[in-house]
């Protein structure tokens, strides 16, 4: 790498550093905003009734509800660097991390990296083959099927499956998933009863998720054909297939990057109306019940969680630009 490469890659990569950090400062300054503005008071959560005025009194110093915003700011922000995301309001003041991380971040890492990872391989090659084949049968007939399914909305194509493969071919279990260990089980028991559960969800989010992919490279690549090094390759006489995954592929992967960098939030997120149509006991149905009870200091340790993935996947993204394409380096 010449002298020149080296420091453009080095002033490329501190600019996106410094943005990072930056976003991730105001990210953190409005996730604690944004939850004390909601509608609902996040005290009747905590304070049932028949409580004495000494105890509900005690209830609401415990959890700092009785300062200030700008007192809640600063002590939010020494917790947040401690580790600490507060304790939850809804699950009998169980600490957040406790809360997101006991198995319901393993469920909603397990059930969309499965379906991340297959909607992207399937969408990547399907793309690959319509563009090599456009206008033909199997470029119309792929496309109008990818867009079918992503444009058909999640929860209706849940309840489908849910529908058909639960109650009239039986093939999957009607809801819920195993959310602790084999206790009674054997462990290949156990992991074939997960994967039994992980079944329909896994559809769902694999069809709603295959299109966009498609979609993507499909164009990608179409407008990598029209690259003059593309024609220089065909003149050189190498094979359509060397073209075709050698080079149109590659140079297609830019915008496919930023596409799975955006996307790669969903594996901390899940799909909350798949995992509440399937009642998969993941972050996503967490994320719908905390909202019902107005549970925020669990709303704020999820958002911020996924804002921070998202903050990190996307410098990711940025330093694989600098292998992807040298002119960045330049």
């Amino acid at each position: 790498m010449s002298q020149r490469s080296s420091i453009g890659t080095g002033r490329y990569l501190a600019q996106r550093a410094i943005q990072t950090v930056v976003v991730w400062f105001i990210i953190i300054t409005l996730n604690f905003i944004i939850f004390r503005v909601m509608p609902g008071d996040p005290r009747q959560a905590l304070l049932g009734e028949g409580l004495s005025p000494e105890l509900r009194l005690a209830v609401i110093e415990r959890f700092g509800l009785d300062q200030p915003l700008l007192q809640q700011y600063l002590l939010y922000m020494y917790n947040l660097f401690r580790g600490d995301l507060g304790y939850s309001f809804s699950h009998f003041g169980e600490p957040v991390w406790h809360t997101i991380f006991d198995f319901r971040f393993a469920n909603t890492f397990i059930l969309m990296g499965a379906a991340l990872v297959a909607s992207i391989f399937i969408g990547m090659v399907a793309g690959v083959v319509a563009a090599a084949r456009r206008d033909t049968a199997v470029d119309t007939g792929s496309t109008i099927v990818f867009l079918v399914t992503y444009a058909m909305p999640v929860f209706w194509i849940g309840m489908l499956i849910l529908y058909y493969m639960g109650f009239v071919w039986n093939l999957i279990p009607i809801a819920g998933t195993i959310t602790r260990g084999y206790d009674h089980t054997g462990p290949l028991d156990y992991m074939r009863d997960y994967l039994h559960h992980m079944l329909g969800p896994w559809i769902v989010l694999t069809l709603s998720f295959i299109g966009g992919f498609y979609l993507i490279m499909r164009d990608s690549v179409l407008d990598v054909f029209t690259q003059d090094y593309i024609l220089a390759a065909k003149a050189k006489g190498l094979k359509e297939r060397t073209i075709l995954y050698g080079h149109a592929m590659r140079n297609a992967m830019l915008p496919m990057v930023s596409v799975i960098a955006v996307n790669l939030p969903y594996l901390i997120s899940g799909a909350t109306m798949t995992e509440f149509v399937f009642s998969w006991s993941g972050l996503g149905l967490l994320t719908y019940n905390s909202v019902l009870s107005v549970d925020y200091p669990v709303l704020q340790g999820i958002f911020l969680f996924l804002a921070s993935i998202t903050v990190v996947s996307n410098f990711l993204a940025d330093f694989l630009y600098l292998y992807l394409d040298p002119r960045i380096r330049y």
